[in-house]
């Protein structure tokens, strides 16, 4: 039998404030698209005209200003291609009512809109997960990055599609990694059934190759990084 095929789409947000009840409106939406816990290369990514000044404070963490906005479209312009892209997935988000009240307030403005983020797809919020997983430690995305060995050093400043990338290789490393190479052939031709190779009774043995003493180190010094990393849940090293 087919495995049945799971969609996420991992989400950030860029506004123009802290607050939707004050006025402030999405002016960034990234997404990328999870099949089975693997990237694709799919994505949605869109700047928006806010008609609104952003806040100064907003633009030292995403540098994004009022005149790069000016000639982008409205949020109206857009929702049914966003709505569309995210329709029936599970959207992975940090800190998600964040992001889920912006999205939830742009479209309580449109007019005969009843559409709402939850009543499109269901919601993971990483920040939630990582908080439960490392109690008492820090959970910033940064932070995350730091904890699971991912490097983010090619981020100045906040992007949404930049973090939604940064946050896919974050979720797949704290949720357990990805789907097991084994699987790969599972992915293509809509998820067929792997056919059962049996090799022949008759066949040579396997010649064993030793590793040396410096492969050897080389290796526990890698399972030691990837401990470390993980905060010490590396299985290898059990």
């Amino acid at each position: 039998m087919s495995k049945p095929v799971t969609r996420q789409v991992v989400l950030d947000t860029e506004t123009t404030g802290i607050n939707p009840k004050e006025g402030h409106k999405v002016i960034e939406i990234g997404c990328v698209e999870l099949i089975n816990r693997r990237l694709t290369r799919n994505h949605f990514h869109v700047y928006l005209n806010p008609d609104r000044e952003i806040d100064a404070g907003a633009i030292e963490v995403h540098g994004i200003t009022n005149e790069f906005l000016r000639d982008k479209p409205r949020f109206a312009d857009v929702v049914d291609d966003f709505m569309a892209f995210t329709a029936g997935a599970e959207l992975i988000i940090h800190n998600a009512p964040f992001d889920v009240g912006f999205l939830n307030h742009e479209l309580s403005l449109l007019p005969r809109e009843t559409r709402t983020v939850e009543s499109n797809s269901s919601v993971f919020d990483t920040l939630a997960y990582a908080r439960k997983k490392h109690p008492g430690a820090r959970n910033s995305l940064d932070a995350l990055c730091k904890r699971y060995g991912i490097d983010n050093s090619h981020r100045e400043l906040h992007g949404a599609l930049l973090d939604a990338e940064i946050l896919a290789d974050v979720y797949l490393l704290m949720t357990g990694g990805q789907a097991s190479l084994l699987d790969e052939g599972d992915q293509q031709d809509g998820g067929l059934e792997r056919a059962i190779v049996r090799l022949p009774a008759e066949r040579p043995r396997l010649k064993v190759i030793s590793c040396s003493d410096d492969e050897l180190a080389a290796h526990r010094q890698r399972l030691a990084k990837i401990g470390k990393a993980s905060g010490g849940l590396c299985l290898w090293q059990e």
